[in-house]
C-alpha cells in the first residue's frame, strides 16, 4: 500500500508565503520609520538636484521622516546609480534621475548593473521642456535664424553640454536630426559650465531643461529660442514651442524621477507613489514647478515604464544616426 505524500512541505511553503505577504504589508504600514536617503547622481545645483530637493522636502513634511539628498556625481550618473543598486531593497535608499537614465545603454559598452531589471521605476514628475538657449546678445533671434545659419555655414556652429552621453548631448543630436542641420559638440564638466561658456561666447548655443536655465533667463543673461512641449509655459509666455517655431518633429521633454532597488516590497513602492502624487498636487510644489518653467504632472508604475521604453527607442535611433560611440 503506497504511502500518501506528506502535506508538510506544501503547508510550509504556504506559511512562508503568507508570512512574506504580512511582512511586506507591515513594511508599507510603518514606512517610513527612519530617514530615507535620496541619491542624486549629479553635482548640486542642477535641475535634477533642485527638483529632487524640493520634492524631498515635501515628502519629509508629509511623512514626518527625513528624505535627505546625497549627491554622488560622476560617470554620467553611473557612480550614484551603482551605489543605490547595491543597497538594501527596503525603500530607504532611492535614486533620482532624468531622461539620462534611458540614454545610458547607448553611452557605455557595459554598465555595472542590469539596466532593465536592477532598479524599479517609482514615478516621474515635474516635466520640464527643453529649450534652445543662446546668450542674450546672440545674433540668433529665432530658432529659424540659427538653423538657417547652420545650413548655410556647415561646420561653423557649435553647442555645449555637460558632457558626452548626457540628456543635452543626445537631445541636441535629436534636434539636429529633426531640423536637418549640423553643429559641433563641445562637452564640459557640467551644464552650468556649458552655460558659462555660452555667456563667454565660447559656444553658440546649448540645449537645456527650462528648470536649469530659468534663473539666467530672468536675469536677462540668456534668451530661449524655443521650448518643447504642447504649449507655452506660464513662466515663459514669450517663448514659442518648437511647433510654433516651425519644427513640429521635435518633442523631447525632460523629467525628474525616482527609482528604488529591485526587490523593494510592492506596498512600499505604492506608498512612495501615493506620497509623490500628494506632494506634486500641493499648492506650494505646483507654484515651485511653474516658477522654474516645468509642469507638475506625475507618471508612475506602468506609465513610467512605458515612458522609459519610448525614450530608449528614441535614443537608440539618435545614437545610430549620430554615430555616437559607446565608451
Amino acid at each position: 500500500m503506497s504511502k500518501a505524500p506528506s502535506l508538510a512541505p506544501i503547508l510550509g511553503l504556504a506559511l512562508v508565503a503568507a508570512l512574506a505577504v504580512n511582512v511586506s504589508a507591515h513594511a508599507a504600514d510603518t514606512y517610513p520609520n527612519k530617514a530615507v536617503k535620496v541619491v542624486v547622481p549629479y553635482p548640486p545645483g542642477g535641475a535634477v538636484d533642485q527638483v529632487t530637493r524640493r520634492v524631498a522636502q515635501k515628502l519629509t513634511e508629509q511623512t514626518g521622516q527625513s528624505f535627505f539628498i546625497d549627491n554622488k556625481a560622476g560617470g554620467t550618473g553611473t557612480i550614484g546609480i551603482g551605489q543605490v543598486v547595491r543597497s538594501a531593497p527596503d525603500g530607504y535608499t532611492l535614486v533620482a534621475n532624468d531622461l539620462t537614465y534611458s540614454i545610458l545603454p547607448y553611452v557605455f559598452k557595459k554598465l555595472p548593473w542590469d539596466h532593465d531589471h536592477d532598479l524599479v521605476p517609482i514615478a516621474a514628475f515635474n516635466f520640464a521642456p527643453v529649450a534652445v538657449v543662446v546668450a542674450s546678445d546672440s545674433k540668433f533671434k529665432t530658432l529659424a535664424d540659427l538653423v538657417a545659419y547652420a545650413k548655410a555655414n556647415p561646420g561653423k556652429l557649435n553647442y555645449g553640454t555637460g558632457g558626452s552621453g548626457t540628456m543635452p548631448h543626445f537631445g541636441t543630436e535629436a534636434l539636429k536630426r529633426a531640423a536637418g542641420f549640423e553643429a559641433t559638440h563641445v562637452p564640459f564638466k557640467g551644464n552650468g559650465e556649458a552655460t558659462m561658456a555660452l555667456l563667454g561666447n565660447q559656444i553658440d548655443f546649448q540645449l537645456a531643461s527650462t528648470a536649469g536655465v530659468i534663473s539666467q533667463v530672468k536675469g536677462g543673461k540668456v534668451r530661449l529660442l524655443a521650448i518643447s512641449g504642447a504649449k507655452r509655459l506660464n513662466a515663459l509666455p514669450d517663448v514659442p514651442t518648437f511647433a510654433e517655431a516651425g519644427f513640429k518633429g521635435y518633442s523631447v521633454v525632460n523629467f525628474t524621477g525616482l527609482w528604488t532597488p529591485k526587490g523593494t516590497p510592492a506596498p512600499v513602492v505604492a506608498k512612495l507613489q501615493k506620497e509623490i502624487v500628494a506632494a506634486m498636487a500641493s499648492k506650494d510644489v505646483q507654484e515651485f514647478a511653474e516658477s522654474i518653467g516645468s509642469v507638475p504632472n506625475v507618471l508612475s508604475g506602468d506609465e513610467f515604464t512605458k515612458l522609459l521604453r519610448e525614450n530608449s527607442r528614441l535614443w537608440g535611433q539618435v545614437a545610430e544616426s549620430a554615430k555616437i560611440e559607446k565608451q
